[in-house]
């Protein structure tokens, strides 16, 4: 059979020193960019580093927008939200019994143009919601309870629910946030500066700042490096294991047929021998002449 436990882990380990190279690769990389202590210099940069693409900064400051969004529910201005609701019930299940579940009613997303400001200048961000370490915050979250009227009631009983009520849930990034973010620094043609997502690089929108971030990198590949190192003792130990019973099946079956052949020699040996003595004592008896008058003695006795 095939040592599937061995593989497994064997490939786990191969997965997690890849994830641990690649945490490092973007811990190293994160020390090479250009931190921006001021965004006022960083129009100034940009021209020093025009034959630099991408050019990939690290700037922090605090979240702001020309046209926030008023949250319906939780009455924060903030430049995204997210809306959800979700409707709660009980349902039948296939041993008959009333368990909890729940439905998607809606997701929706606003976002709107939006900058970091540190006092000194500001820089817009492009393209957020799809950078790593955004965290929204949740702004809002209630539950409202179903109606309790009767024909409401027996329409769900006879479908096998309980309607329990809808949850609504408000996740936002409100205007003040302190934020980091690492990404491409580009001029547009009216002059406005923002940060995107490279082509190819790191693009992060972060509460913690570029020291914290590169620190966490490095804990979680040391993490997957030290993950990597167990998955593969444990592996290597598995398949030595299923190789060992292998070999020892293989002798133990290969002994076994010796044994079988050896007592099939015997037997083949000891009849070959019982014919060789029967061959030579009618041999014998025919050479003397002793047949003819055991037969004539015979047929005179029965007579």
């Amino acid at each position: 059979m095939i040592p599937w436990g061995g593989l497994g882990c064997c490939v786990s380990a191969a997965a997690l020193y890849l994830l641990g190279r690649s945490s490092g690769r973007d811990a190293d990389i994160l020390r090479s960019v250009t931190r921006v202590g001021q965004l006022k210099d960083l129009a100034v940069l940009l021209e020093t580093a025009r034959k630099v693409l991408p050019f990939i900064v690290t700037v922090s400051g605090r979240v702001g927008s020309e046209t926030p969004i008023s949250c319906e529910q939780s009455g924060l201005r903030a430049v995204i939200v997210e809306e959800m609701a979700e409707q709660h019930f009980l349902k039948h299940n296939d041993a008959g019994s009333w368990i909890q579940d729940s439905a998607l009613m809606l997701s929706m997303s606003k976002e709107v143009p939006w900058y970091l400001d540190d006092g000194t200048g500001r820089v817009y961000i492009v393209g957020a919601k799809g950078a790593t370490g955004l965290v929204l915050t949740i702004g809002s979250e209630v539950f409202e309870e179903s109606g309790r009227s009767l024909v409401r009631g027996t329409l769900d009983y006879l479908q096998g629910l309980k309607m329990l009520g809808v949850k609504r849930t408000e996740r936002v990034l409100p205007t003040g946030t302190s934020l980091t973010v690492v990404g491409e620094a580009i001029k547009d043609d009216v002059g406005t500066i923002r940060i995107q997502r490279p082509h190819k690089g790191p693009f992060y929108v972060s509460p913690k700042n570029i020291d914290e971030l590169i620190a966490n990198l490095g804990k979680w590949a040391r993490w997957y490096q030290f993950a990597s190192m167990g998955f593969t003792f444990f592996g290597v130990f598995l398949l030595a294991k299923r190789a060992l019973e292998y070999i020892l099946e293989r002798r133990r079956r290969w002994e076994l047929q010796k044994r079988v052949l050896a007592a099939a020699a015997k037997r083949q040996a000891r009849e070959a021998e019982g014919r060789s003595s029967h061959c030579r004592l009618m041999y014998f008896l025919g050479s003397h002449k002793l047949v003819p008058a055991i037969v004539s003695l015979m047929i005179g006795i029965s007579l």
